[in-house]
């Protein structure tokens, strides 16, 4: 487990929940594939820009596309992850065909991409799944029920450690918030089953709403344990209150985007007097760490409220806590009938999915996500054409230097600043589609269905494979080399103790990029998309740390305050949007990403015109000016539409505005969208000039 730097482009955890479609939608997608540029299809030309730019760039494509029964959400990500899914789908059926007709992926015995086949065949093999039930958890349920005493939980702690961790503490190594080229041990911990704290705190009528459901999801589990209906309810309020009382001692998903925050230095003996309960040399020793004298304590508040905890020696809350962490860490990863009850409360209750995926893309999913690497490189080879690459390199160079001279130009920050600011976008790292170096899974062991492998123990050995790596690291420089993110995975990110951008190979695909269709429409994509990625270097996240990826202050105070009520402003603007009865955008959770996409917007336009200027200006395309078709293609990236549990959800989880708010929002701050759709005051696309944002 490493710690959470990674600013996504899409909102991960949403996006990712994608299924099959139709023939018919299939051939759309193909459509959008083959068509350079704006799909006009898609428009509503009876709506006007100036009132509705949303619906006009994407009115036609609203109206005759329904989200999927299997997803919680449809937009040009979930396309583009869909095509992008069926290629990858596309390279397991052939490594497993044994059809004399069907072009066979030859894949060599114990190399890293049959680990790849193997473990994908082990997750589709539902049948042994559904045969060995629960049997695959039973040894690690009865160490719960082993438990007596603190020297029980301490051990059962630090064997778990290695495997899924207990839901008390958690152990990870990444780069020192300081020194960014030195590993450092982490401690975190406090599992909860429900995606934010939030759910247990708030009382509006949503929160009570889904605690009401997450009691009646841990009752209906429980039973599958072989527990009576009146044993799984009073054990299920029990849970709750025990996770609630966790969650109240931890920081809210404001408080956590402060890495300041989150810098909480301890030496083993600081950490000892925190939580005396635990042995700690004991702990470090039995998890692998040989010497360790400091660790950075994620969560002060929380490990104050875990010494409380674990002093009232109650051991029977322990183990229920234990018992259903344990249990919902690994439903998915048993049979059918639990995999399926666990879908029905994440994913139906909580963000309104109708049906579930389809097994072969959870497979790919659970791949992605563990051994993506060596599928990837499968996917690299077959799929993605070497010039695309050159072209986007070329394209970032140039968004580079138009956020250059935005710095340059910005009249809050003074010449002090805008000089290290410039410092640091100069010494951003750029990676795209895919690593120089590939991971190595040559010490994974992931056995097939043939050798009587199982997806719960495949994910156990992957996760072993991963702790010994990771306390590995704990000696080593930094490797800056490594990827958070595998080539066929459509999204993109910053990392700020690395002060790098990075681009997988999937998203350098239409409707982001396409190397046939004109300037105008890839600055608006993936010009775009470069262009938030680098602003979050200078978000209000990002900014704090330096050149080198350290957490340290460059700004002078002046500036800072200055930065810092301009973020509030475009917060604030963020927070009036009402995106459901009663639901606003928080604008100071997602304000980084809103930053993003402003000051990206704002870099790839520049970017445009300085190409525009080198190269010559062209005629209209399709009647649309490139200006006109820069912001279109941005609104095209950003179409989508969304299911309400999921909206709600997704404000109180994700830090990424909707994407039909994003595809507009930023675009009313900027000045040269105004003059390409002549709007004026009056227009429902209006802001007065002096209400507008304006950071990068």
């Amino acid at each position: 487990m490493k710690p959470n730097y990674l600013s996504l482009l899409s909102g991960l955890a949403f996006l990712s929940v994608v299924a099959c479609k139709t023939d018919e939608k299939k051939e759309t997608i193909a459509q959008v594939e083959t068509v350079p540029g704006i799909n006009l299809e898609f428009m509503d030309t009876t709506t006007k820009p100036n009132d509705d730019f949303f619906r006009y760039v994407n009115g036609k494509w609203l109206d005759n596309n329904e989200i999927p029964s299997d997803r919680t959400r449809w937009g040009s990500f979930d396309e583009l992850r869909q095509k992008t899914d069926d290629d990858a789908l596309t390279i397991l059926k052939a490594a497993l065909s044994t059809d004399k007709d069907l072009k066979k992926t030859e894949i060599v015995a114990g190399s890293d991409q049959d680990k790849a086949v193997k473990l994908y065949q082990t997750i589709m093999d539902t049948i042994a799944r559904d045969k060995q039930g629960i049997e695959p958890l039973k040894p690690y349920l009865a160490k719960i029920d082993a438990i007596e005493n603190i020297q029980d939980l301490q051990d059962y702690i630090i064997e778990m450690e290695s495997k899924s961790g207990s839901g008390f503490v958690g152990f990870y190594v990444g780069a020192h918030p300081k020194d960014s080229n030195k590993n450092v041990g982490y401690i975190g911990g406090g599992s909860l089953g429900l995606p934010d704290r939030d759910y247990y705190i708030n009382d509006d009528e949503n929160s009570k709403e889904i605690r009401a459901k997450y009691l009646a999801h841990i009752s209906k589990m429980l039973q599958h344990l072989g527990e009576t209906e009146e044993e799984a309810s009073s054990e299920a309020l029990q849970i709750l209150d025990f996770e609630t009382r966790l969650a109240q001692s931890k920081m809210d998903k404001v408080e956590r985007r402060d890495a300041r925050k989150r810098f909480n230095p301890r030496s083993i003996a600081d950490l000892q007097n925190m939580v005396p309960a635990i042995n700690w040399d004991a702990y470090f020793k039995g998890i692998g760490v040989k010497s360790i004298d400091t660790v950075i304590v994620g969560e002060v508040k929380y490990f104050d409220a875990l010494q409380g905890i674990l002093k009232e020696n109650n051991v029977a809350d322990w183990k229920a806590y234990l018992r259903w962490n344990s249990f919902n860490d690994a439903a998915g990863l048993l049979s059918t009938d639990l995999a399926k009850a666990n879908w029905e409360f994440y994913s139906k209750e909580l963000r309104g999915a109708k049906a579930q995926k389809p097994l072969n893309e959870r497979a790919l999913g659970t791949v992605n996500n563990t051994v993506g690497e060596a599928l990837g490189k499968l996917y690299v080879e077959n799929y993605f054409p070497p010039e695309a690459k050159a072209k986007a390199e070329r394209m970032i160079k140039n968004v580079i230097l138009a956020f250059q001279n935005r710095i340059s130009n910005v009249s809050w920050m003074t010449e002090e600043t805008k000089e290290k600011a410039i410092e640091k976008l100069l010494a951003l790292k750029v990676k795209i589609a895919y690593p120089d170096q590939w991971t190595d899974y040559a010490e994974l062991q992931i056995e097939g269905p043939e050798e009587n492998g199982s997806y719960l123990q495949n994910i156990l050995n992957v996760r072993a494979w991963n702790h010994k790596k990771t306390i590995e690291e704990l000696s080593k420089p930094v490797d800056k080399s490594e990827w958070g993110m595998a080539p066929q995975v459509v999204n993109a990110y910053f990392n700020p103790p690395y002060n790098e951008i990075v681009f997988p190979a999937a998203i350098l695909q239409p409707p982001f990029y396409n190397f046939t269709a004109d300037d105008a429409v890839n600055y608006g994509g993936i010009g775009a998309v470069i262009g938030h990625e680098i602003s979050h270097c200078f978000d209000d996240s990002g900014s704090r740390y330096d050149k080198n990826g350290n957490l340290n202050n460059w700004w002078t105070d002046e500036d800072l305050k200055q930065f810092e009520a301009l973020g509030k402003n475009l917060a604030d603007q963020y927070s009036a949007i009402e995106v459901l009865p009663d639901v606003h955008i928080n604008g100071a959770f997602t304000l980084g990403e809103n930053i993003g996409d402003l000051g990206g917007v704002n870099a790839a336009y520049d970017a445009l015109q300085m190409d525009l200027e080198a190269n010559g200006r062209p005629e209209p395309i399709d009647g649309f000016t490139p200006e006109q078709r820069f912001f279109m293609s941005w609104a095209t990236v950003w179409r989508s539409k969304m299911r309400d549990d999921a909206l709600k959800t997704r404000i109180k989880t994700d830090p990424h505005s909707p994407g039909m708010n994003r595809a507009v929002q930023p675009l009313l701050n900027i000045d040269a969208f105004y003059s390409a759709f002549d709007i004026k005051a009056g227009d429902n696309m209006y802001i007065e000039p002096e209400n507008r944002v304006k950071i990068w």
